[in-house]
């Protein structure tokens, strides 16, 4: 059974927080929020970022980066930095799969890439670039791990209101 999870490591942005949230309700995927926040999870910039889909949410609170990873040791981690070697594509993401992201000023600890080297992978982006925002980058990895799987249990094909193909 495929198991998307998305893991935000000391988020500081409501905002982002909210969007990747809306990300994983409209995906199926968990969320994994791990303390210290910036913001309190009852933030208005947040809900209003995840608009009304919070009630789709699969969403749990760790108390610690030790303390989340204590409590999911069976999945696959993959940390997205811009400073890995390996392109988010290059990897092969198994059924259940963790994507993890670190905070908006800092990114993920040097330590933990530095001890996952092959699962350290980065999004392409251009030499004169920093990085991507938090909610874009986890959308991209969310629907890349997707698109390996062949998009698992999602509408792949839309309607028109108006007229009837």
């Amino acid at each position: 059974m495929y198991e998307l999870n998305i893991v935000l490591i000391e988020p500081e942005i409501p905002q982002n927080t909210g969007n990747i949230a809306r990300t994983c309700a409209a995906t199926g995927a968990r969320l994994h929020l791990v303390e210290p926040m910036g913001f309190k999870v009852d933030d208005k910039k947040l809900k209003r970022a995840g608009l009304d889909y919070w009630y789709l949410l699969d969403i749990t609170y760790y108390s610690s980066t030790e303390d989340f990873f204590e409590k999911n040791k069976d999945g696959t981690f993959f940390y997205y930095s811009t400073k890995a070697k390996h392109n988010h594509t290059e990897v092969i993401y198994p059924e259940k799969t963790y994507i993890v992201f670190g905070k908006e000023t800092a990114g993920l600890p040097e330590d933990l890439l530095h001890n996952n080297p092959e699962t350290t992978v980065r999004i392409p982006m251009i030499s004169d670039a920093r990085s991507l925002n938090l909610s874009n980058a986890a959308a991209i990895g969310a629907y890349e791990v997707l698109r390996q799987w062949n998009f698992p249990q999602l509408l792949c094909e839309g309607k028109l209101r108006k007229y009837d193909w």
